[in-house]
């Protein structure tokens, strides 16, 4: 948290570039078939079988101006890297103009093309159910994760 209260996202100007830092919970199981979420809460309970990690440091109202403008372009790709304990995958979807980047607790990457609050990406090429078994049981074990989204 920066001394005026919003949170910081390390973000690289000018390339639509921004990570997000997170860690796994005991609770990870990475199963849900159609979304993968990264949460700010610090707490997780088995049913939350989309969500891949707690303490997120920044959420959709965090991220900058420019890097929601341009994923709000009908013609957006977005990538979402995701890292942790050397484990690496790539999520890839689109952007949508309905994109709000309201919420202020989770991002949601949707293999659907529903819209809301939470929604960062639409149209992912993966979910949490796709993520290799190993990675999941990084996340599981706590890992420290980090999530580099890119929107082209």
């Amino acid at each position: 948290m920066t001394d005026e209260g919003t949170r910081e996202t390390g973000t690289d100007e000018g390339s639509g570039t921004v990570t997000v830092r997170a860690r796994g919970h005991e609770y990870v199981s990475a199963t849900h078939e159609s979304t993968l979420e990264v949460t700010s809460d610090d707490w997780l309970t088995p049913a939350g079988d989309c969500i891949v990690g707690v303490e997120a440091d920044a959420t959709p109202a965090d991220l900058p101006a420019a890097f929601t403008a341009a994923c709000r372009d009908d013609g957006a790709t977005i990538a979402a890297t995701l890292a942790a304990d050397g484990h690496e995958r790539t999520v890839t979807g689109r952007g949508d103009p309905d994109l709000s980047f309201e919420s202020d607790r989770s991002m949601v990457f949707r293999t659907s093309g529903h819209v809301d609050e939470r929604t960062v990406m639409v149209g992912a090429d993966a979910a949490a159910a796709d993520l290799d078994r190993e990675f999941a049981a990084a996340l599981s074990a706590g890992a420290d994760l980090t999530v580099t989204l890119r929107v082209e």
